[in-house]
């Protein structure tokens, strides 16, 4: 199997670069194109388990749109072939102390790159 194959990798990275803009500016109208449009989507959050497309659309809509900014810490993008991907982010929220964590699993559909599964946590601040 082809890991990382650079003209693969350079996609991922950019449509992950899409996401998160996205993610930040609540472009909710992008955040639902990037997830794949399948009941057999999920994404699990620091708070909630969404099952299906449909689910995880409401949770964007209904989310608050304020709050959202963060740092990005590292970010680990690897390839698997021309079709599949992973992504995994540290973050920080602004004015937290709090680490996140995101992960996704990234398909190559008919319709381009969309995320199949995520999750994302919270580490608690860590003791001085």
């Amino acid at each position: 199997m082809d890991i990382n194959l650079p003209d693969v990798l350079a996609e991922v990275t950019q449509v992950c670069e899409r996401y998160e803009q996205a993610l930040v500016t609540n472009d909710v109208a992008v955040l639902d194109e990037l997830f794949w449009h399948s009941p057999h989507t999920l994404r699990y959050g620091a708070t909630e388990n969404l099952y299906g497309h449909a689910e995880i659309a409401a949770f964007r809509a209904a989310r608050p749109s304020t709050g959202l900014a963060r740092r990005v810490l590292r970010t680990v993008i690897t390839t698997y072939g021309r079709d599949m991907a992973t992504a995994n982010l540290e973050f920080q929220r602004e004015g937290s102390p709090v680490t996140g964590r995101q992960s996704q699993t990234w398909l190559r559909t008919p319709q381009g790159w969309r995320v199949v599964a995520a999750h994302v946590s919270l580490l608690p601040p860590r003791a001085e």
